[in-house]
């Protein structure tokens, strides 16, 4: 019986993708919208249900309030709340209880459970996926797929702004993601004018370490043009191995109109941290694990590192987990600025701008899921297991 039950979906599945491929979109009922790949896509006129997967998808329909369109979820937000997504402590009641629909995941590859979603038939997939990705999903449901995929370059680049919007205009919440995009622009502008006008001659050089990017790394792991340092003007060490490091991939993507697609991530020689000598350390506090196995490996090389020693080392939460929280981008600038430049930051209250910033984007308050799942702030002491 369950062969039977088997081969009976598998040919009902068969059916339904010869339907939507042999029955496009009525031109009279279509419209054409232009994803972050340049690809021209035909959609409904008006979309009712969507599915959104891979790096952002997810995050986005948070974003812009429109969860309640999604047929179903990724199995990375079913199985587990986690506040490593900034959507899931708000949402993830919601999320399980949709049919699967891919794994999750912000690799970029086609991850999608093609045959669900042609059961499911709904009527665009909004996908973070790579291009030919999304071009070999199109092809296996006969469904649209648009993509807006985006990787953070800097802080809260147009990358972002360009994605959101693409999102919201297949799902129809312009107000939604122009209110997002407006109260972004005032938390930038804020930002840089605190630090405006303020020499490298009398900032404190930062270094940020133990980054998650594609997976969780020790000590010697950094990020150029990092995005919480970028907002404030701060001087990272590791950006004078910013050309070398993202090489051409800013000026091809500029010149083509399409996603950005360097690594800003990268191991560094531990050496060259004690040659850059930072003032003062941020770590992610997801992955101290890792930094005091270390330590214990090698002691006297972390001992050898003046911010060490003199007890400047401090929390910042990966932003990155299947794409970029936006939300926690946000939270990390005015952190690192309160640290780095505390009398331009003096005014601000850090829990009361989270909250600010968790409610904007989301809705509610979840300071306390995050730190419940690591996310702290504060100072961290390296070696203690």
């Amino acid at each position: 019986m369950i062969a039977i039950r088997y081969f009976s979906m598998k040919v009902l599945s068969i059916i339904i993708l010869l339907c939507a491929v042999l029955s496009p979109v009525s031109a009279d009922d279509a419209r054409t919208v232009v994803d972050v790949w340049n690809r021209e896509v035909e959609i409904p006129a008006e979309v009712d249900s969507i599915v959104a997967v891979g790096s952002m998808g997810p995050r986005m329909a948070a974003y812009l309030g429109v969860v309640d369109m999604l047929a179903g979820a990724e199995l990375s937000d079913i199985n587990s709340e986690s506040a490593r997504y900034d959507y899931s402590p708000v949402y993830h009641d919601v999320l399980a209880d949709l049919p699967p629909v891919g794994r999750g995941g912000g690799s970029g590859e086609n991850n999608a459970y093609a045959e669900e979603i042609i059961m499911l038939q709904p009527d665009v997939i909004i996908a973070g996926f790579d291009e030919d990705a999304c071009d070999e999903l199109q092809r296996q449901t006969g469904i649209p797929v648009v993509s807006i995929r985006y990787r953070a370059h800097g802080f809260i680049d147009e990358g972002f702004y360009r994605s959101l919007r693409i999102f919201a205009d297949v799902v129809g919440a312009e107000d939604r993601c122009e209110e997002i995009l407006s109260y972004i622009d005032g938390c930038k502008a804020d930002l840089a004018r605190r630090t405006d006008g303020i020499p490298d001659s009398g900032k404190l050089l930062a270094y940020t370490g133990a980054v998650t990017y594609n997976g969780r790394h020790g000590f010697a792991f950094t990020y150029v043009n990092f995005p919480p340092f970028v907002a404030i003007g701060a001087l990272n060490a590791a950006d004078e191995l910013a050309a070398a490091q993202t090489g051409d991939a800013e000026a091809a993507a500029l010149a083509s109109g399409t996603a950005y697609i360097g690594d800003d991530g990268f191991e560094i020689d531990p050496e060259k941290i004690i040659e850059w000598d930072p003032d003062i350390i941020f770590l992610d506090p997801g992955n101290m694990d890792i930094v005091n196995s270390e330590y214990a490996a090698n002691p006297a090389y972390f001992e050898s590192i003046r911010a060490i020693e003199e007890g400047n080392v401090y929390s910042m939460p990966s932003t990155n987990s299947a794409g970029p929280n936006i939300t926690y981008l946000l939270m990390n600038a005015y952190y690192a600025g309160t640290v780095l430049f505390p009398d331009s930051f003096s005014d601000i209250d850090f829990r009361g701008k989270s909250s600010e910033i968790m409610e904007m984007m989301l809705g509610r308050d979840f300071f306390d899921e995050m730190e419940s799942d690591g996310l702290v702030y504060g100072k961290l002491e390296v070696g203690v297991r």
